[in-house]
């Protein structure tokens, strides 16, 4: 079986679904690692402190490599050697097991238009080992679009709230896809927009708030049906009623994935 068989799984074209976001997922309940057990949290290393500290997600793909957000993974300070991943715990920064990063791969169209090709393979210096808590990831295949009014989940350590207080342990939280041309009007207004383009996926729950990632919650899954959709990528605040959390669309980058890992 090829690597991107093993990967992916297409959703049926033409379906309808109807409607009934570094930190904890803002309006989410707790969940734990048995219900999401290809999410990892990964783990930034501080000089000044001399400790690590969770700072975004990332998703298995395999035993040796992971996906996650770019922006995650750069910067002036970026080094592989200060990022690490733990999986198969439902708490921040304890239990489970660590691995640590030996590269990462942002997608080359990255820092060209904004937060466009928000996506990174990492590749971890050991393998992980499988487990009832640490699995493989499925993820959409290529070209597949996202339909609007789609119940999807966020799970992540993420803020509760803008600028709040950190969540010890995993949550998740269901909220609903939105038009992406009506998602990129709204960001449009914004003093400093906003760029939603093809690649991303907006979700929220509009006008109405209260649901989100945020900070903390970068480069972790956005699901439907436990397949990975989306990664966690940006946004104004978080649960905003007016502008909606954005996500990296993984349809976008589905063969460039399976090529990173083969």
């Amino acid at each position: 079986m090829t690597v991107l068989a093993l990967l992916t799984i297409a959703l049926f074209a033409g379906a309808v679904f109807a409607a009934p976001q570094s930190s904890r997922i803002v309006g989410g309940t707790e969940t734990s690692i048995e219900k999401f057990p290809s999410i990892v949290a990964v783990e930034n290393y501080s000089a000044f402190f001399a400790s690590w500290s969770q700072s975004c997600g990332a998703n298995i793909l395999t035993t040796r490599y992971v996906l996650s957000a770019a922006h995650c993974f750069t910067g002036i300070l970026y080094n592989p050697s200060y990022r690490r991943i733990r999986a198969g715990s439902s708490y921040r920064n304890t239990g489970g097991i660590v691995a640590y990063v030996e590269v990462e791969f942002n997608h080359p169209s990255y820092g060209l238009n904004g937060y466009d090709g928000d996506i990174s393979v990492i590749r971890l210096s050991t393998p992980l080992v499988y487990s009832p808590v640490v699995q493989q990831a499925t993820i959409v295949a290529q070209g597949y679009k996202i339909p609007d009014n789609l119940p999807v989940v966020h799970a992540g350590w993420g803020r509760i709230e803008y600028g709040g207080a950190l969540s010890p342990v995993l949550l998740e939280t269901t909220i609903f896809t939105i038009n992406n041309e009506l998602c990129a009007a709204r960001y449009l207004t914004l003093p400093r927009p906003g760029t939603v383009t093809e690649n991303m996926i907006c979700a929220g729950i509009l006008d109405v708030g209260g649901k989100d990632a945020c900070q903390g919650d970068s480069g972790g899954p956005l699901y439907f049906s436990g397949i990975l959709v989306g990664v966690v990528s940006w946004g104004h605040q978080c649960a905003n009623d007016t502008f909606p959390g954005v996500s990296t669309a993984v349809s976008s980058y589905t063969d460039w994935i399976a090529a990173s890992v083969s």
